[in-house]
């Protein structure tokens, strides 16, 4: 198929329009087994890319005040509550003192740039390359395009404190249960995740209620990481409140650290 001038595509830092736009995107291109071995001959470089995207991630982020990630659909309408929602929600977010970051696109990610901006926040949008074209939204301040996925969702968590998911589609869920296993497994600790739509989402904790935990596939605790609500203000409250229960976990952690090490240094002492 022959390309357009009008067709375009971020690569990374770099924009390529027209018959400059690839077939494939680098995601296919690392992951595609088929065809020739020379592809396989090419990997140890592709790994000094995949490093240069997290060292660009890195630097562009580092300096970021404490943020929350937001995830939703890039379908939804303008028109959508949900869309409202999400303006609702990152308004909320940074008068609460949080920097809003989504993946950047349309939909509910726009949503939740436009409220965190129009609240005087900091709105970040982290892109993707993908096939098909889907620019970083009009209301992103500081946006990067990453051409790999994993190294996009490393960002995510990494500079988040933690994550608001607005009604989504596969995308969203893949992030959703990538934080929820990071948690589980103690990769992350005290990372509250909050569902936005107990409609929308009731269906999906039933499940875990009923048919995971019932069959015994998560433990008993394990529901309890996701808080359901419809209100901005209640998933702002449940952030702070675990954001302030982890730095009290924190400080009684360092004091009784202190406390044995006091003890111990009596002891030798004493020995001595």
């Amino acid at each position: 198929m022959e390309r357009t001038s009008r067709e375009e595509r971020r690569q990374g830092p770099s924009l390529v329009r027209g018959k400059m736009v690839p077939p494939t995107t680098y995601d296919e291109r690392l992951l595609d087994r088929r065809g020739s071995s020379e592809w396989l001959h090419m990997d140890p470089w592709r790994v000094l890319r995949i490093q240069a995207e997290f060292v660009e991630g890195f630097g562009q982020l580092a300096d970021l005040p404490r943020a929350v990630t937001v995830f939703g659909s890039a379908r939804t309408p303008v028109d959508d509550p949900d869309y409202e929602l999400g303006e609702r929600l990152g308004k909320t977010l940074a008068r609460a003192g949080y920097a809003v970051i989504t993946g950047g696109g349309p939909g509910c990610m726009e949503a939740a740039n436009k409220g965190a901006r129009e609240a005087g926040g900091i709105s970040v949008g982290l892109g993707i390359e993908l096939p098909f074209e889907q620019k970083l939204n009009d209301y992103v301040d500081l946006g990067i395009e990453f051409r790999y996925f994993f190294v996009r969702k490393t960002m995510f968590v990494k500079y988040s404190e933690a994550f608001v998911v607005l009604p989504g589609g596969f995308g969203t869920l893949d992030e959703l249960f990538e934080a929820l296993t990071l948690v589980q497994t103690r990769k992350i600790t005290k990372f509250p995740v909050v569902l936005m739509g107990t409609e929308y989402w009731g269906g999906l904790m039933d499940w875990i209620n009923g048919t995971l935990l019932a069959t015994g596939k998560i433990s008993a605790d394990d529901p309890k990481l996701i808080h359901v609500t419809d209100d901005p203000d209640e998933a702002v409250r449940h952030i702070v409140a675990g954001h302030q229960e982890a730095a009290q976990l924190a400080a009684e952690a360092s004091a009784q650290a202190a406390a044995e090490a006091d003890v111990q240094a009596a002891a030798e002492r004493g020995g001595a």
